[in-house]
């Protein structure tokens, strides 16, 4: 059986033995729902004083299609490229089968910026669904694509879209060598424009980002040991909170970002801790004598989910923080970890099946578990603020990739490495650099 021991225990020994990759690649999209609303993204009209920028109707159609609920009209089969509202005739559109249209054109303006107007068209009822203009600098234009395109996905399906959102995870170059650097990399949803947060000749784990979406937490071992680190995105700013003797790790923001979750073994065994980051007091919430680790909040930050040995198996439980109540939350499998609760209080975790690590999804109701990926070594899932998408790292030919799937499990795309392995990715809260949050 996999130890759960060995994987608190152990964990930093587990990343030094592979070989990280440098960045990711373009996402190769493997399965998509039957019948996707078809979408025409019409290339936008740009102003020549703006000079090379990439194509918008790429990165907005191509956010739409990763989603899995859209089908993008190839640009060659449109009949027409209207920029304008008064440009587009419904009837072009019905012929190619599009339910919906978007249209734009960009200018310079005399501060520099860029101005995009958009308008977002319903074919088969004629009318205007959103028209906006949406300003930015020329370093933000893919933030623009990304907010147009989360436009489109919330008008269309009535669900907030996740396409501006940012993922963080876990690389490492020249593993095992005397060369060996490890880092924390932040990229753009799509896997775009990955910049390097923090790197070290030691391992880093365990992101997890407040919920504000302007700090990460993880775990250090730059000083040789376990130490949890609460660092700034922007001002690069980094705070070491818990360097106890023996375990940091785990740590993992409250909803309201007033406390932390993390496991510490200062008095023993592994335990759940909580800690309030105003007065960096510690409450306890676990005393056992089992190994008690992978904490997580609830949607409403009045519990804790957990993976706990107790039952000889690890297993997922969660504790009342209120009453200090604890229950057994699974029952189907000899392994079961790392889960996450959902808004609509459904679980995803990590579920040993015959042998094979997937990510799983249980109805909580009726205790109906649903494997959700069928690739091998799975771990570390991590859910998209939305609900409707979970980033996970998993196995490709023997290296580390990062995997998407839908919580449904009709949609699955891959977000390759360029080379080794990437490993412990987290999905960032709700953001929009172009609304400064």
């Amino acid at each position: 059986m996999k130890s759960i021991r060995l994987v608190v225990l152990l964990a930093a020994w587990s990343v030094s033995v592979v070989s990280w990759a440098a960045s990711l690649d373009t996402i190769v999209i493997t399965q998509g729902r039957d019948n996707p609303t078809k979408v025409a993204v019409v290339p936008s009209r740009m102003d020549p004083a703006l000079g090379s920028l990439p194509e918008l109707s790429d990165i907005v159609g191509f956010d739409l299609a990763r989603s899995g609920d859209f089908a993008p009209i190839d640009r060659d089969d449109m009949l027409s490229l209207p920029s304008r509202p008064e440009e587009v005739f419904f009837r072009d559109w019905r012929i190619l089968g599009a339910e919906y249209v978007l249209v734009s054109q960009a200018r310079a303006q005399a501060d520099g910026r860029i101005a995009l107007e958009y308008h977002l068209f319903d074919v088969p009822n004629e009318r205007e669904m959103a028209t906006a203009v949406v300003i930015g600098r020329r370093d933000q234009w893919r933030d623009i694509a990304h907010h147009v395109a989360d436009v489109v996905y919330q008008n269309v399906t009535g669900v907030r879209g996740a396409f501006s959102t940012k993922i963080a995870y876990v690389l490492a170059q020249n593993a095992g060598t005397s060369r060996a650097t490890y880092s924390i990399e932040i990229a753009d949803s799509d896997g775009e424009r990955s910049r390097t947060l923090f790197t070290s000749n030691e391992p880093v784990m365990s992101v997890s980002w407040s919920p504000d979406a302007k700090k990460v937490a993880y775990v250090s071992f730059e000083t040789k040991r376990p130490t949890i680190v609460v660092h700034d995105v922007a001002s690069g700013a980094r705070e070491r909170i818990s360097a106890f003797k023996g375990i940091n790790g785990s740590p993992i923001f409250s909803p309201d970002g007033r406390n932390m979750a993390m496991v510490l073994s200062r008095d023993g065994d592994p335990e759940i801790y909580v800690m309030n980051l105003a007065d960096r007091s510690l409450r306890r919430i676990t005393r056992n004598r089992a190994i008690d680790t992978e904490p997580s909040w609830t949607p409403d930050g009045k519990r804790l989910i957990f993976t706990s040995d107790r039952s000889r198996q690890p297993q997922i439980y969660q504790v009342d923080l209120a009453t200090n109540q604890q229950e057994r939350l699974t029952f189907e499998g000899d392994y079961n970890a790392r889960a996450r609760m959902l808004d609509d209080g459904n679980l995803v975790y990590i579920h040993r099946s015959n042998g094979v690590y997937h990510v799983a999804w249980q109805d909580m109701r009726r205790g109906r578990v649903v494997p959700l990926t069928r690739t091998d070594l799975d771990e570390s899932p991590s859910v998209a603020p939305n609900g409707a998408m979970l980033i996970y790292a998993t196995q490709q030919r023997g290296r580390g990739i990062l995997g998407v799937v839908s919580i449904d499990g009709s949609v699955k795309y891959q977000l390759p490495s360029s080379s080794g392995d990437v490993r412990e990715p987290a999905w960032s809260p709700f953001m929009d650099p172009l609304l400064g949050q």
